[in-house]
């Protein structure tokens, strides 16, 4: 015979991994262009974190990173382990191939098309954000 507490037990972890399940969801997945429109990255759910890899990346951009000794741009996960911190914001790490250095960040889904993307030093101390536009058709092709 079940319990009682097994029931509310289960009941809280369905409940829990819904809410998970669509603070991650389609809302904020798909590919995001960063404002110069030179790095695109494709957003999704890598395990129970959201995670973002680089799907295309300009000419300059990639000779940017390699002049700077970074791998590759295209393949490289630039979001790394985020969580949901609310309905339309997460915690994580994003990856700065030129300097080869994680920080700790933000994204916060600002409406359908735009995505803010914060980085910070110092704790938190000093951040600086970019705002990302969803690429249309949720495939990576070059805007500019």
């Amino acid at each position: 015979m079940v319990s009682r507490i097994t029931i509310a037990i289960a009941a809280a972890l369905v409940a829990f991994a819904a809410q998970s399940a669509s603070a991650q969801g389609p809302g904020v997945e798909g590919v995001w262009s960063n404002p110069k429109g030179s790095v695109q990255v494709k957003t999704g759910t890598c395990g129970d974190k959201l995670c973002g890899v680089v799907v295309y990346a300009s000419q300059k951009a990639q000779a940017d990173a390699k002049k700077a000794g970074a791998e590759p741009l295209i393949g490289t996960t630039l979001l790394r382990g985020y969580r949901a911190n609310g309905t339309a914001e997460w915690a994580g790490q994003v990856y700065v191939p030129d300097r080869k250095a994680s920080y700790y960040s933000t994204i916060q889904l600002v409406d359908a098309q735009t995505l803010k993307v914060s980085g910070c030093i110092l704790g938190g101390l000093i951040c600086k954000s970019q705002l990302w536009h969803r690429v249309p058709s949720g495939g990576a092709m070059a805007t500019r």
